[in-house]
């Protein structure tokens, strides 16, 4: 081996093994490797780099199929650059190299290090970001996948009530967030079936709000209750709605714990997210608040430098749209490739921003007004507003209406 040569690693990434190869920049195989999950197998990994020229200073960067788990978090130590490379573009270079389309664990951990050593420049490093970062991106998701999977128990449950407990649906109509709220799940344990809500009494009915948490108007809300359930119902068969209000409960219990983990989830994202050094600049735009500022902050991470520039962040987001083109067509279509979990919190963000921002306001009505829909307005808003929070966070500047909307702001006045 070439004391001048550049070494390039890629790991097969599996649950329990994983396989390693060293190429050099000729694409010569210099090594290869089975590993097994654990301590002693990272270290034969280190161990096997280190034999082939790594250091602190030079480390090998490294192609994995996959950003998350102990092994990156190993090889993430130091100034290493690990490739996380999406598993459909290393099946499109494995065509490069097998014809036949045949697949080996090995084969591929060799693909991916060749990936690397010829088109290393077309794909991106992990980025850098600080361990609190990394901290609240973990909060910010898990809160998020938690809301998701209590609101998908809360439409189960809902579907099911509809069956043969209509009259409870009717009676939290008017109460925000609905079966979610504690006086909603109360209820429903202490009257699984409408028969048993029908019997309920008015200081039953205050004694469960109590119990639920409710500090105003229990007399009045129990009234209200006590006229619905006791209203004209169907029902179905005495057994067949005992058996759904068993059915209920154990629904009851799940919505229960999602419910539970949401809002430790979000306490916990609320103590975290203040700490870090770009919460002030999140929190200065208009429609953000600490649960959405720290979802964003969790999928654009808090290393500056990995975004080149705010087109780039915007494609990111799926804020901007595609333009394609051949010969005479030519078409402008919105992004369906994108960072999911960043594009869904912008829509949030671009709705709330509306009442909260008059520049905001006036842009998204300039916008319908010029043909777009609901939709595609608040996306060309979003665009707008994360292009301008990409400033804001290169140039450590909080938002300023008058900078951000000038011309909106005039035609308003």
């Amino acid at each position: 081996m070439r004391e001048d040569s550049v070494i390039y690693c890629g790991i097969d990434w599996a649950e329990k093994t994983h396989d390693v190869a060293l190429v050099d920049d000729t694409g010569r195989l210099l090594a290869k490797r089975h590993i097994t999950d654990d301590a002693t197998g990272y270290r034969l990994l280190l161990d096997l780099l280190t034999e082939h020229g790594d250091t602190e200073e030079n480390p090998i960067p490294v192609a994995i199929e996959t950003s998350r788990g102990l092994l990156v978090a190993v090889l993430r130590t130091g100034k290493r650059k690990v490739f996380a490379i999406n598993p459909m573009a290393a099946a499109r270079y494995r065509d490069r190299h097998a014809v036949s389309r045949k697949k080996s664990d090995p084969g591929d951990a060799l693909v991916l290090a060749n990936i690397l050593r010829t088109d290393m420049h077309a794909h991106r490093p992990l980025p850098c970001d600080s361990d609190l970062g990394r901290a609240i991106a973990v909060l910010a998701r898990a809160q998020q996948d938690a809301l998701w999977n209590r609101q998908t128990i809360a439409n189960q449950l809902r579907s099911l009530l509809r069956e043969y407990y209509p009259s409870v649906l009717d009676a939290v109509a008017s109460w925000a967030n609905g079966l979610c709220r504690p006086e909603a799940r109360e209820l429903l344990k202490t009257a699984p079936t409408p028969a048993q809500a029908a019997r309920l009494t008015r200081p039953q009915l205050q004694a469960a709000l109590k119990r639920a948490g409710r500090k105003r108007g229990i007399a009045a809300e129990a009234e209200r209750l006590r006229e619905v359930f006791r209203a004209e119902w169907a029902h179905q068969p005495p057994l067949v709605e005992d058996a759904l209000g068993k059915q209920m409960l154990a629904l009851l219990l799940q919505l229960e714990a999602a419910c539970t983990a949401a809002d430790q989830l979000a306490e916990a994202v609320e103590e975290a997210f203040p700490r870090h050094p770009d919460a002030e600049v999140l929190l200065s735009f208009p429609g953000l608040g600490i649960q959405l500022a720290a979802r964003i902050l969790a999928e654009i991470g808090d290393d500056h430098t990995r975004f080149a520039d705010a087109r780039g962040l915007k494609a990111y987001a799926g804020a901007s749209p595609v333009t394609r083109a051949s010969g005479r067509k030519k078409s402008i279509t919105r992004r369906w490739v994108k960072n999911d979990r960043l594009n869904h919190a912008g829509y949030l963000w671009a709705f709330a921003a509306l009442r909260h921002s008059p520049g905001a306001d006036a842009h998204y009505r300039r916008r319908r007004e010029h043909g777009d829909w609901h939709a595609a307005a608040q996306r060309n808003l979003f665009n707008r507003m994360i292009g301008q929070l990409y400033y804001c966070l290169q140039h450590r500047k909080l938002f300023d209406e008058t900078t951000a909307f000038p011309n909106e702001l005039a035609v308003a006045a």
